[in-house]
């Protein structure tokens, strides 16, 4: 059972999580999953994606559990398999046995922990910004996880760690991720999920051979100045993985979806819609 929100998105019990997601447009479908940064949601990763891409496909873009309108049960253990597992079980709440995934940081993450896992349900890939072999603790990695609520913290954050071209770091991004970093439990569960003894939230690393066996069609976006994950990741990643395909956008930091949203939006509908 699916149910309307007030934030112009949709819930389903996934798993036994109350699920925040937004479905737009028809087709073969499409999942979008967001990062980790505060005040991240579905919305705010891929606002100016999804009108773009629903044009062509199904566009499911869930708020993963611990961020954006999710419910963020007491006793969730954050780690890796259970975003993994939160969206595979949000898939079968809709009924969607084959998916294509666009993953950004954090969600580029999550997908290849998914094709690895069952890649007869994975048909296309794309990964974008997305952490892999030879990531390190970046400072822009680490002025995400230091971030201490505040508008003015939020806008510093963005104009530091996301973005090259600094005119699209506007007063409403600043206050709408300002905003849902201070959503009732959210900044709690961001911490918890990164620093406590608890969770497994920071332990993304992935091995060589974990990358080699993945087969599914890829496609790594990249932006070249890139503060939160090197591009060098991107380009380590496109050499083990063994179909994939690599662009690497100048004068754009973290968020290509965003600073370059009409070319990613065109390379990533053209790269979906191939025949297999």
């Amino acid at each position: 059972m699916t149910t309307t929100t007030e934030t112009n998105g949709r819930t389903v019990d996934a798993g036994g999580i109350t699920t925040h997601y937004h479905d737009v447009g028809t087709g073969d479908p499409v999942l979008l999953l967001h990062g980790s940064g505060p005040g991240v949601s579905a919305h705010a990763n891929w606002r100016l994606n999804m009108p773009a891409l629903g044009d062509r496909f199904r566009v499911l873009a869930p708020d993963l559990v611990g961020f954006g309108y999710t419910e963020r049960p007491d006793d969730v253990y954050y780690s890796l398999e259970t975003w993994r597992d939160h969206v595979w079980a949000f898939m079968d709440a809709l009924g969607i046995e084959r998916a294509s995934i666009v993953g950004n940081s954090l969600g580029g993450r999550i997908a290849l922990a998914m094709a690895g896992q069952h890649p007869e349900r994975v048909d296309r890939m794309v990964l974008m910004g997305a952490p892999g072999v030879g990531m390190t603790i970046t400072e822009g990695l680490q002025a995400l996880r230091a971030y201490q609520p505040s508008e003015q913290n939020m806008r510093q954050l963005l104009l530091d760690c996301f973005a090259v071209d600094k005119s699209i770091i506007t007063d409403e991004l600043v206050r709408d991720r300002y905003r849902a970093s201070v959503a009732p439990g959210a900044f709690e569960a961001y911490r918890e999920m990164f620093f406590s003894d608890r969770h497994a939230g920071s332990q993304l690393g992935i091995a060589e051979e974990q990358v080699t066996s993945v087969g599914t069609p890829t496609l790594l976006v990249h932006g070249r100045e890139d503060k939160v994950v090197p591009v060098q990741v991107a380009w380590n990643m496109v050499q083990l993985l063994p179909d994939a395909d690599l662009a690497v956008f100048a004068r754009c930091g973290h968020w290509t979806q965003i600073e370059r949203a009409d070319d990613f939006n065109d390379l990533v509908g053209r790269f979906l819609g191939r025949q297999s």
